[in-house]
Order: C-alpha cells, then sequence, then structure tokens
C-alpha cells in the first residue's frame, strides 16, 4: 500500500558536478529547460568554454528543445551536432563565450 500523497510532491534538489559533459537522460522531459539553462551558468562560472550536452537520439523533441534553449542564451556562443565518434546526432557540442560581458 502506498501512503496518500495530498498534492504534488515536493520538488528536489540534485547537485550535479559540473564537467564538459551534462546527459540528459536521467532528468524527466519537464524539467530539461531548467537543467540546461543552469548548467549552462554553472558551465560558464566554472571557465568551461566547450561543453557537449547528450540528449539522445529518439524523434528528436528533446534535441529541439536544447537547440532552442541554445539559440536565446547569450553565454552561448556557438553550436552544432556533435561528431560522430562524441554521440552524432545524439548531443549537441557547445561553445560558451569567452567575454564575461556577453553572458549579461
Amino acid at each position: 500500500m502506498m501512503p496518500f500523497m495530498d498534492g504534488p510532491e515536493p520538488e528536489q534538489t540534485i547537485e550535479i558536478e559540473i564537467t564538459d559533459t551534462l546527459d540528459l537522460h536521467s532528468f524527466p522531459p519537464h524539467e530539461i529547460g531548467q537543467v540546461v539553462e543552469s548548467y549552462l551558468e554553472a558551465a560558464a562560472e566554472k571557465g568551461l568554454v566547450h561543453i557537449r550536452i547528450i540528449h539522445g537520439k529518439g524523434i528528436g523533441v528533446q534535441r529541439r528543445t536544447v537547440h532552442a534553449l541554445l539559440e536565446r542564451d547569450p553565454i552561448v556562443e556557438s553550436f552544432s551536432t556533435a561528431p560522430t565518434e562524441a554521440g552524432g546526432w545524439g548531443s549537441t557540442v557547445v561553445t560558451l563565450a569567452l567575454d564575461p560581458e556577453s553572458r549579461s
């Protein structure tokens, strides 16, 4: 028997190590936007310039979501589909802006 819960579960804060790669497979789709935005900011603060976001191949929904976020984020200088050896169209490589002024 499961305990009765009145209303949604409280949100949990999950801390992840900031490396040059973010794998989105472990996050629910409704959290992808927040996760990517937080990761970009943390990666920039850590001084990372080249990062890779693994979104999976599937039918391309997460890829389109990630690309839409990257297109409008001032921290992002450029992005493209990863080379085959780095995941191909299942991941995206991103170059973050070096100039802190462009990050505002």
